[in-house]
């Protein structure tokens, strides 16, 4: 550990050298001379400046002269593909994407960190474009596709379409693949300019019409690991089913405060219960009760690890992928009803205006009295359902209370600014071979709506302590709109007569909210949504307070599901030791230290599992709509591009009717408008516009499903 300690110093010392102001471009041997390097440290120095060099932190020139990248207007980045062999750039540094033509792309492919040069600055809506000079880093390393035989050969077209190229495959690497066969592949060789890349089969998942092999590619296809490490069973083997009389010792008890759980239908992993109780002050006595997983998840375990590793857990159509084994997430760490459980509690008094006027977080236990379903909880409240009010009589009062504070949180962050995005997710149904057999949106009620007023009330105070009391953290941070983007929406909502005010050229979220409520209701709801929500930037996570513009909250974490997420797991961790008095001088300054590169990490796990659940959603709705050529739908635009439009159903299916198919006249495509219009009729299509559509075309290979507009009588 102390060599390793002592070679990064002279590695620091090395790039300090060459990345100086004074610094003159210079060979290896004048460096070492420089330097002072001793003969007997040439190869230390060597291996040194190899590792700097393959890291894309300095550049040797065709002379053999050494430089920083910054001084030969270089920087580096990850590579994203298209399947037109061009590509984009996301710089290291941050900033817009730089557009890379598909000759510049020097055999870069998916993911690959990439060494590049900026050749033309970009203008007003025109991206930058460059070249790039080097691949530093290959990001993948196994590809999921499908074989295809030819004579004496194969070669496998990825899944992933951003993987410009087909993969060849030698005989003797067809590990007996047939076509039609999705398979892995391990990549040997990465072509060049002209040649393809070269791979060997690794694995058969089945062919591409198996019940299930469509779920398993994109497993495959995003490395998620469905199986534990032994080691993890073997740490989890002899872990009780319920909780130990010796656990219970030392925390706050609230077995006796009548306590909830609600949550749909099919959920196994219950990590959050609610209790409420009005005090003699006016006031609501909120508490809500956390599951204490980092009670069993001990810090560097096998099992603490693997949960990092993973760093959330992943939902697909057919199956959850969690991020704890089911013996933790749906047994001793899940609140199930009618047993004692640990938890992390945050008990806030809040006054008849929403606002938290004290809160006490601690380490407690609970006794979940019922188990309730937001049908169930919906019904109660709003159907006044006879049956449901006479079996669940005993919290049908805390239930009234509770939609009372429902209604109070929410009017109070309305009035403050917080945006709701409503854009109705997919509930897709499938039979018992995997097969899709409705589709429809997914349901949100005031039972929904309820527990995430609580949660969000939570996290917001949990933050809010964090910070005054200067601990380490992962906040859940959601950055102001990118001002170009901002510009572009603020165009087009014009076009439907809505306007943005800006206060010292800034705007407030309680502007974007206002928007949203004014096309409440109206045929461009959704759509208005959708531009507004393309506007912002994504939510991640970040060891510093940043604030959450959506919510327009200054404080906010992830504090409610420790089951599922690692940030929320960590904070807990972080809590606790707080609340222990552990939190000592040398552990903050460590947790300080390694906290940014957590946030990195998890933000990291959450957009692969972000995709990974949107790319099953996409292969079920193809699949859907597979057998439906011919059919007539109504649906709305969603997309308008150069290439086509995109039109969505009430079931949120999407497909494209491509410009190409627009026979009766030749249509272009208006960015600033957002709309297609034809040259000769003038006739145009614009977001938002309800149309109708046949559908002409789906292909599972390619994962999409092609319209046309019907022809009018």
């Amino acid at each position: 550990m102390e060599l390793n300690h002592i070679l990064e110093e002279r590695k620091e010392k090395l790039l300090g050298y060459i990345t100086s102001e004074e610094y003159i471009p210079l060979k290896r041997r004048e460096i070492r001379q420089m330097l002072s390097v001793p003969d007997g440290d040439k190869e230390i120095f060597e291996g040194l400046l190899g590792e700097l060099i393959a890291e894309g932190k300095v550049v040797e020139t065709k002379k053999g002269k050494l430089m920083a990248p910054k001084a030969l207007n270089m920087s580096t980045g990850v590579f994203t593909g298209h399947a037109k062999g061009f590509g984009f750039v996301t710089p290291d540094e941050g900033g817009a994407d730089i557009f890379i033509p598909a000759n510049e792309t020097a055999s870069a492919m998916q993911k690959d960190r990439v060494l590049y040069k900026v050749i033309n600055q970009g203008e007003g809506d025109k991206k930058a474009d460059g070249v790039i000079i080097k691949v530093l880093e290959r990001g993948i390393v196994r590809v999921v596709g499908l074989y295809e035989q030819s004579k004496g050969f194969g070669f496998v077209i990825a899944d992933d379409k951003k993987f410009a190229k087909d993969i060849f495959i030698a005989k003797e690497n067809a590990k007996g693949a047939v076509s039609g066969h999705k398979v892995v592949v391990e990549i040997i060789s990465y072509g060049e300019e002209r040649r393809n890349p070269e791979g060997k089969i690794v694995e058969i998942l089945g062919h591409v019409n198996d019940p299930g092999v469509d779920i398993l590619s994109v497993i495959r296809r995003f490395d998620l690991a469905i199986e534990f490490p032994e080691k993890v069973y073997q740490e989890i083997e002899k872990q009780a089913t319920e909780v130990l009389e010796k656990d219970k010792e030392g925390r706050e008890d609230f077995r006796s405060l009548l306590t909830i759980t609600i949550d749909g239908e099919d959920a196994k992993d219950l990590d959050d219960a609610v209790s409420l109780t009005k005090m003699e002050n006016g006031n609501y006595w909120l508490g809500v009760h956390i599951a204490d997983v980092t009670h069993y998840v001990r810090e560097h375990t096998a099992l603490d690890q693997e949960a990092y590793a993973r760093g959330t857990s992943v939902y697909l159509v057919d199956r959850v992928i969690p991020m704890l084994p089911h013996k933790l997430s749906n047994g001793i760490c899940s609140l199930n009803p009618e047993t004692d459980r640990l938890t992390l509690s945050c008990m806030m008094e809040i006054d008849p205006k929403g606002n938290v006027v004290s809160h006490k977080i601690c380490e407690s236990m609970i006794y979940s009295d019922f188990r309730m379903t937001y049908t169930a909880v919906r019904e109660i409240i709003e159907d006044k359902t006879p049956e449901l009010l006479e079996k669940y009589a005993e919290i049908v009062p805390m239930l009234t209370l509770m939609n009372e504070l429902r209604q109070i949180l929410g009017e109070k962050r309305m009035k403050r600014g917080s945006v709701n995005f409503d854009l109705p997710e997919s509930k897709i149904i499938l039979d018992e071979r995997g097969k899709p057999i409705e589709i429809r949106p997914y349901e949100r009620s005031i039972a929904t709506n309820l527990i995430e007023e609580f949660m969000l009330v939570c996290n917001e105070t949990v933050a809010e302590n964090a910070f005054w009391q200067e601990i380490p953290f992962m906040y859940r941070t959601h950055l102001e709109p990118d001002e170009e983007k901002l510009k572009k929406m603020e165009q087009f909502i014009r076009g439907f007569g809505y306007h943005l005010k800006k206060k010292d050229g800034e705007i407030h979220p309680r502007e974007i909210q206002r928007v949203l409520q004014e096309a409440e209701g109206t045929e461009q709801e959704r759509i208005i949504t959708r531009m507004v929500l393309r506007s912002m930037m994504q939510a991640r996570y970040a060891a510093d307070n940043l604030g959450h513009f959506g919510l327009a909250a200054k404080y906010y974490c992830h504090f409610t599901s420790p089951i599922r997420r690692y940030p929320d797991l960590q904070i807990h961790r972080l809590l606790k030791k707080m609340l222990h008095g552990e939190l000592g001088e040398t552990q903050t300054r460590e947790y300080h230290k390694k906290m940014p590169d957590m946030a990195l990490h998890c933000s990291r796990r959450e957009r692969i599992a972000d995709e990974a659940e949107r790319d099953t959603e996409q292969l079920k709705k193809v699949e859907f709509m597979s057998d439906k050529i011919g059919q007539v739908f109504q649906g709305i635009i969603s997309g308008v591009t150069n290439w086509g439009i995109y039109v969505e159903l009430p079931n949120t299916i999407e497909g494209m009717v491509s410009l190409a198919m627009l026979d009766d006249d030749y249509y272009e495509f208006n960015d600033k408008s957002m709309m297609v219009f034809g040259k000769r009729t003038g006739k145009s299509y614009r977001l938002g516009d309800k149309v109708t559509v046949v559908v002409a075309k789906v292909s599972k290979e390619l994962g999409t499903i092609d319209f046309l507009f019907e022809e009018e009588e």
